[in-house]
């Protein structure tokens, strides 16, 4: 799976189907029913609803508090978007650079030494 540099932090994702990401479906259904039921008992001089709103706000908050608190399990971060030209190309290199860089400190492999501009990798330089 590759590293975007965001793991730590959860990124909802419209392609994941973990209940986390699942659940931020559910708030549109569930305030349109809310204001249904409301208008019914307006309709059936039940409760008016200018008495009645407050429940709207309840089912909110209560939908809301099961989206953050919905398990991650299976959860799969989406791809990082660049942007296209030297911009993409430099959050790109810095994104690979960094990965490489975890990866060496997490497996103690000691990072590539620096190279001089204008000689081959494999020459001899003259050290004075």
């Amino acid at each position: 799976m590759p590293d975007y540099g965001y793991e730590d932090y959860y990124v909802r994702n419209r392609a994941c189907r973990c209940p986390r990401c699942a659940s931020h479906w559910l708030l549109g259904p569930a305030v349109l029913i809310t204001i249904g039921v409301l208008f019914l008992f307006e309709q059936l001089r039940i409760m008016s609803f200018g008495r009645s709103f407050p429940i709207l706000l309840i089912v909110i908050g209560v939908i809301k508090i099961a989206q953050r608190t919905a398990p991650d399990m299976g959860h799969i971060q989406p791809a990082p978007y660049y942007p296209p030209g030297d911009l993409g190309e430099q959050i790109r290199e810095r994104v690979r650079r960094t990965t490489e860089e975890n990866i060496a400190r997490s497996t103690n492999i000691p990072s590539a030494p620096p190279t001089i501009q204008g000689n081959p990798p494999d020459s001899e330089v003259k050290r004075g």
